[in-house]
């Protein structure tokens, strides 16, 4: 249900991202569910519809039909996904995945039903560009319509979507010493039917080298958020977290090295010079405190 997108401001774009991204079902209390193939198992329907219209023979090779989004005669689509791949290649919108004869044999509706409270844990990592760009995660297929990136949420027909979430760990880059990444742990819980959840995150450019010379070429990153409540009854803004990012014009550069025995000599003639001074400021308060006093007791004693 749902894919991850990447896109930037140089026009790249990267739709249903799965090369390196590991995606697991999870309940509702964050636990890992067992995860199974795609389809629901046997057939339901005995002789699946062909290409040509016609249903499956004895001795004839399966070639599912696409619907009218094949690319070539040659084109078939033997699974519900790649009926909805076809699609979205295409720019249409999957209205009723039941009239679809893959989708159905699958069961697609009735799994989109049973995963109903269920959450999807995914990690792992993704290749942009040094250039201002965003990727989110949503449910649906996305693709292009008139310029202007879509998600294809009708076959879910679902009224609302909870994109509640919890960022176990985000890094712009390779871990160095003393690198904090201020949305590691944050967790957010939606209240409302529908929303967008958006992270606007400065990326810094950093480079970190210890002190036998090795170099680290990595990022800091600032993040403000902000959350886009439809309140209407109907979604405006799809459903989605947001990381939308932008590279600073400055780099930063760490540089671990030694201090050298002058700088420690130095440091040290400061330290004894400091208290040296201190115990002498202490010790003349307290000798003419005793003074003053004894002073006053004299005096009393002759009057």
């Amino acid at each position: 249900m749902l894919s991850l997108d990447a896109m930037d401001i140089s026009g790249e774009e990267h739709l249903d991202v799965r090369h390196d991204i590991i995606k697991t079902r999870i309940d509702s209390h964050g636990n890992v569910i067992e995860v199974r193939q795609d389809g629901i198992g046997a057939a339901k329907i005995e002789n699946p519809l062909q290409r040509h219209g016609g249903r499956l023979e004895h001795n004839e090779t399966y070639c599912g039909s696409c619907y009218g989004a094949e690319s070539s005669d040659e084109d078939c689509c033997n699974s519900c996904e790649e009926v909805r791949e076809a699609y979205r290649k295409k720019g249409w919108g999957l209205s009723n995945p039941d009239l679809i004869d893959q989708c159905k044999r699958e069961g697609f509706l009735q799994r989109i039903k049973d995963e109903e409270g269920e959450g999807c844990s995914i990690y792992g990592f993704l290749e942009v560009n040094k250039v201002a760009g965003n990727f989110h995660f949503a449910p649906g297929k996305s693709f292009q319509q008139s310029n202007m990136h879509v998600h294809d949420l009708l076959p879910f027909q679902k009224d609302s979507f909870n994109i509640s979430h919890k960022i176990n760990r985000l890094a712009f880059g390779e871990y160095f010493p003393g690198a904090v990444n201020p949305l590691d742990g944050v967790q957010w819980v939606q209240r409302t039917p529908y929303g967008m959840y958006q992270y606007f995150i400065k990326v810094v450019p950093t480079v970190y080298t210890d002190i036998s010379g090795h170099t680290i070429q990595s990022n800091q990153f600032s993040v403000t958020e902000h959350f886009k409540s439809d309140d209407v009854g109907r979604i405006q803004y799809l459903p989605g977290v947001f990381f939308i990012y932008d590279l600073s014009p400055i780099k930063v550069t760490f540089t671990e090295g030694h201090v050298s025995f002058l700088h420690f000599l130095t440091n040290v003639c400061a330290i004894v010079g400091g208290i040296f001074t201190v115990s002498g400021i202490l010790d003349s308060f307290i000798y003419h405190g005793q003074k003053a006093i004894k002073k006053k007791m004299e005096l009393g004693k002759f009057i």
